[in-house]
């Protein structure tokens, strides 16, 4: 199973000092936007996403069809694809993706210690 790449969502109380801190560790705005009350931030292969007021807790991410670049990655397994294996395995999710669509989509599942997972495919 290919997720892509992959990154740990921050929920952050204030994301100009939580840019400021990670940029003293080497990190650089790869992408977002401050009015948007969200950052991607970057050290080397490193993605940190750093997010203010929009979720409660901090979340690991995979983006399907991305690479740590976000360039698209040939033979990517589609998120759909993904979904219908974790079922089979019999995974909880908390949001689905929906199936009969195609290109962008998510779903949320939760690990057995309460630790969130996002997969979103943005292609």
């Amino acid at each position: 199973m290919k997720l892509g790449a992959f990154s740990v969502s921050l929920s952050v109380k204030d994301l100009t000092k939580s840019k400021g801190f990670y940029e003293k560790l080497g990190f650089t705005v790869f992408a977002g936007q401050m009015e948007k009350n969200y950052l991607i931030m970057k050290n080397e292969t490193t993605l940190i996403g750093l997010f203010q007021g929009m979720f409660p807790e901090n979340i690991l991410t995979f983006n399907p069809g991305w690479d740590q670049n976000a360039t698209l990655q040939e033979g990517f397994d589609d998120i759909r694809d993904i979904q219908k294996t974790l079922k089979a395995s019999k995974v909880h999710f908390s949001t689905e993706a929906d199936e009969a669509t195609t290109g962008p989509a998510s779903f949320m599942i939760t690990d057995p210690d309460g630790n969130i997972i996002l997969v979103d495919q943005h292609v």
